[in-house]
C-alpha cells in the first residue's frame, strides 16, 4: 500500500521535489555548458567530446538498471531508498568538481572525459533513481503522482536555472569569459555543494515517512537474476512504447539545450544583457508548465497531453528560424529580435517540458501493470530504465549537436562577429530538420501509450482489495475491515 492515502501534504511535495535540484544542476551543466567548455575552451575536438559522452552512455546501459534493481532489493530499517540518498551525493560532488576542473595535464583525452562522465552519471543515478522511485510508493493516485512530478520538475529546473543565472552573471558574465577556464572551475565547485545539500536535505525531510523496513525481504542478489528480471521488466509493452516516444523527446531536448549556446551566440547574436535574461525566460516557461500540466492531464490524460505538447513545442521552436531564413525576422542582435524570440521560446519550452513531464509521469503507471502481470513491484527498475532512456537521449542530443557543429566547420574560440552568414544558415537548417524529425517521432509513440487513467484506477482498486483480503485471511477477527 502507498505511504500516503488521499491528498499529499504540501510540505511533502516541496521536500520530495527539492531532491531533483541535483538533477537540474547536472542537466544544465551537461546540456548547456559541457560541450562548449571542452570544445571552445579546452580545445577538444567536438566529435571527440560527443564520442566520449556516447561511450560513457554505453557503460551506463549496464550500470543504471543494476542501480535500480539494487535499490528495489535494498532491505534496511530505513527502507529501500534512503541509504542511497545519504551516501551517493558525497562522491558525486567530488567528481562534479573534477568535471569542470579536469585533474589532467594538457588537453583532456577521450578516455579521461569518459572516466569523468561515467563517474558523474553513475553517482547521479544512485541519487536520482531511488528518489524518483519513491513517487509510486508515496501515492497511487493518478493525479497526485503528476503533482509530485510537477514539484520535481520545478525544483530541477530551478536548480538548473540558478546555475545558469550564476554562470551568466558571476562565473561566465561575458562572451569573452565564456571562453576562459577559470569561471567553469568555480561553477563546478558551487554546483557540487548545491547537489549535496539538495539530495541529503530531501532525504532527511522525508525520513520519518519512508524510513520503514520493507514488509518482505527480497531474494538474494545475483547478476544473472538481476538481468533476467530487468529484461522481463523492459519487455513490458507499455514501457517499450514509452521508451520509443520518450527517447525521441529526450534526444530533442538534449540537442536543443546543448546547441543553445551556439545558436544564441552565433545565430541570434545575443548581447551580454540577453544572456542574463535568458534564464528568466526559461523560468517563466517552467512556471507556466507547473500551472497547466495538472489541468491538461485531468482533461486529456497523460499520453494525449504528451503528444500534443510535443507538436506544439515544435511549432513554436520552428517559426522563428523559418522567419529568419525567409527574411521576415528583425535584425538579429537588436532588442526587437531578442524580445520576439523570447516570446516564442516561452511557448516552445513550456510545451516541451509538459511533454517530457507527461512522459515521465506515465512510467509510474507501468509499475502497477507489471505487478498485475508478474506479482512483483519494480519501481527502481522502471525508473532506472527511464533514467537510462533520458541519459542516453541527452548524450545522443549532445552527439547530434557535435556533428552539426563539426559539419559547419566552426573552429574553437571563434568570436561572435567572425561567423559568416553561410555558417549561420547551415546551422539553422540542420537544427530545424533534425528537431522536426524527433518531435514527430515522439508525438507518434507517446500518443500510443496503452495505459489510461481508468485502467490504472482499476488496477489500484484491485490491488487494494487484494491487500485487504490477505489481511482478513491472516486475521479472521479483522472482518470489520471493509473494502
Amino acid at each position: 500500500m502507498a505511504f500516503v492515502s488521499g491528498p499529499l501534504p504540501q510540505r511533502l511535495k516541496l521536500v520530495h521535489g527539492s531532491g531533483a535540484v541535483a538533477f537540474g544542476v547536472k542537466d544544465s551543466g551537461f546540456s548547456f555548458f559541457l560541450l562548449p567548455f571542452y570544445n571552445l575552451v579546452l580545445g577538444v575536438d567536438a566529435r571527440t567530446v560527443g564520442a566520449a559522452l556516447a561511450t560513457a552512455l554505453v557503460v551506463d546501459a549496464l550500470i543504471d538498471p543494476l542501480i535500480g534493481h539494487l535499490s528495489d532489493r535494498t532491505y534496511t530499517r530505513w527502507g529501500r531508498r534512503l541509504p542511497w540518498l545519504y551516501i551517493a551525493p558525497i562522491p558525486l560532488a567530488v567528481l562534479w568538481t573534477f568535471l569542470w576542473s579536469p585533474p589532467f595535464t594538457g588537453v583532456p583525452s577521450f578516455w579521461e572525459i569518459v572516466a569523468l562522465a561515467v563517474g558523474v552519471r553513475m553517482l547521479l543515478s544512485a541519487c536520482e533513481v531511488p528518489s524518483v522511485s519513491l513517487v509510486p510508493e508515496i501515492t497511487d493516485d493518478y493525479d497526485e503522482r503528476t503533482t509530485l512530478f510537477r514539484y520535481r520538475f520545478l525544483s530541477g529546473w530551478l536548480g538548473g536555472l540558478l546555475m545558469m543565472v550564476l554562470a551568466f552573471t558571476v562565473f561566465l558574465p561575458t562572451p569573452e569569459a565564456q571562453l576562459q577556464p577559470e569561471g567553469y572551475a568555480e561553477y563546478g565547485v558551487f554546483g557540487a555543494a548545491l547537489m549535496v545539500l539538495a539530495v541529503i536535505g530531501s532525504a532527511a525531510g522525508q525520513h520519518k515517512l519512508i524510513a520503514k523496513r520493507p514488509p518482505m525481504r527480497p531474494p538474494p542478489f545475483s547478476i544473472p537474476g538481476a538481468f533476467s528480471e530487468i529484461l522481463d521488466a523492459f519487455r513490458e509493452k507499455a514501457f517499450v512504447v514509452f521508451a520509443l516516444g520518450g527517447l525521441a523527446a529526450y534526444v530533442a531536448q538534449g540537442m536543443t539545450f546543448s546547441i543553445t549556446q551556439y545558436v544564441n551566440l552565433y545565430v541570434w547574436q545575443f548581447s551580454d544583457m540577453a544572456f542574463r535574461f535568458f534564464p528568466l525566460v526559461l523560468f517563466v516557461s517552467v512556471v507556466l508548465m507547473f500551472l497547466t500540466v495538472g489541468p491538461l492531464h485531468r482533461r486529456w490524460g497523460k499520453p494525449r497531453t504528451a503528444a500534443i505538447a510535443a507538436l506544439t513545442g515544435l511549432f513554436f521552436y520552428f517559426v522563428p528560424y523559418a522567419l529568419l531564413l525567409a527574411g521576415f525576422w528583425p535584425t538579429t542582435g537588436t532588442t526587437q529580435s531578442t524580445v520576439l524570440l523570447f516570446a516564442f521560446l516561452i511557448c516552445a519550452n513550456t510545451s516541451s517540458v509538459i511533454s517530457i513531464i507527461s512522459a515521465t509521469s506515465m512510467v509510474a503507471e507501468i509499475v502497477e501493470a507489471f505487478e498485475e502481470r508478474t506479482g512483483k513491484r519494480a519501481e527502481g527498475t522502471f525508473y532506472s530504465g527511464n533514467w537510462l532512456v533520458q541519459k542516453c537521449a541527452t548524450g545522443g542530443g549532445i552527439l547530434l549537436t557535435s556533428f552539426i557543429v563539426q559539419s559547419i566547420d566552426l573552429a574553437p574560440g571563434t568570436a561572435q562577429a567572425d561567423v559568416g552568414q553561410d555558417t549561420v544558415t547551415q546551422l539553422v537548417w540542420l537544427y530545424m530538420l533534425v528537431s522536426t524529425a524527433l518531435a514527430l517521432t515522439a508525438a507518434f509513440w507517446l500518443a500510443r501509450f496503452p495505459i489510461t487513467r481508468e485502467q490504472h484506477e482499476e488496477r489500484v482498486e484491485a490491488r487494494r482489495r487484494k491487500v485487504i483480503d490477505e489481511a482478513v485471511r491472516a486475521d479472521p477477527d479483522a472482518h470489520s475491515i471493509t473494502p
